[in-house]
């Protein structure tokens, strides 16, 4: 008789224990890599960048259309900048540093050893699928961790992709990519990592706290917030409106540092709006002034008629 099959949720949920364990295992025998290995897993991750045409369609396909330029500057360009930076400094972020040490404690010295956490776990959201995936994977890994990966669901051609390019280029006791729903990413939260990347929604994010904390894991919480853009008097509408449009607009506006309203003086509220809106037009010639006006509610909900002078 056959032994009884796990269905797909317990099958992916004991996969990410296995993993884990793996990592757990491989963190206890080498707690300290050298900066040569460190910078080689920077190397292979960086190589995952090369080919950018099927990251660009995979974007495309998720988001229903992404400019191919987007994708390499918001991408791909911030991912490998932060991948080289941390390659070429990872052997200075590792020295030991020497501090002041209270007379009181004389002749005793004291040192900074800065030292891998072990296992961390990254939570990805959908907005910048590459980016805010594996931005937090080359900080992980400059720092000599092992790391499991957790992708968003609503990005599913983009999140495949992450799992098989890490796959190819990673044991699963270095770097892996976990794929599922909402209920394999409570239970990716709910493991005992050493520190949780997590980027999302303040909602979403008192849930991943809470099993975090069941566990006394530290996190680093990435959650957007509020960005104001102020305007003086005498600012220069012209040269200021595009630059605040390209920020607002940037990825349709799914970014979490995008402006969210701006601060004019109650003098300047009417010439601000037809500046955004000529900037507008030029950012984005094929679309019609009719549907940037509908999509960015114009006259803008967000211009706060300041009683500055």
């Amino acid at each position: 008789m056959n032994a009884p099959r796990e269905d797909a949720p317990t099958a992916a949920l004991s996969g990410i224990a296995r993993i884990f364990d793996a990592q757990r295992a491989a963190y206890a025998r080498d707690p300290y890599p050298a900066a040569a290995a460190r910078r080689e897993r920077l190397t292979r991750l960086m190589a995952l960048l090369e080919d950018e045409q099927p990251w660009i369609d995979a974007i495309d396909r998720d988001f229903g259309h992404r400019s191919a330029h987007e994708t390499r500057l918001a991408e791909l360009y911030v991912v490998g900048a932060e991948a080289r930076l941390a390659r070429r400094r990872v052997a200075r972020w590792m020295r030991p540093r020497r501090v002041a040490t209270p007379l009181r404690l004389w002749p005793g010295v004291a040192r900074i050893l800065p030292q891998p956490c072990g296992v961390v776990g990254v939570i990805s959201p959908w907005n910048y699928p590459v980016q805010l995936a594996l931005a937090p994977v080359v900080a992980a890994l400059a720092a000599g961790n092992r790391v499991m990966l957790k992708p968003s669901e609503l990005t599913p051609a983009t999140s495949a992709l992450l799992a098989q390019r890490i796959g190819e280029r990673f044991a699963d006791d270095e770097l892996a990519v976990v794929l599922g729903d909402a209920h394999v990413g409570e239970a990716f939260s709910r493991l005992p990592f050493d520190h949780l990347f997590f980027t999302d929604s303040t909602p979403v994010r008192r849930q991943v706290a809470v099993a975090a904390a069941e566990n006394l894991t530290p996190v680093t919480l990435e959650l957007g917030g509020k960005s104001p853009a102020l305007f003086d008097a005498d600012a220069d509408l012209d040269a200021l409106a595009p630059r605040l449009m390209a920020g607002k607009l940037l990825n349709a506006g799914q970014t979490c540092i995008a402006p969210d309203y701006a601060l004019v003086p109650q003098a300047r509220v009417d010439a601000f709006v037809e500046a955004a809106k000529r900037a507008t037009a030029r950012l984005y010639p094929d679309a019609t002034h009719h549907c940037f006006a509908w999509r960015l509610g114009w006259p803008p909900r967000g211009v706060v008629r300041s009683p500055l002078p």
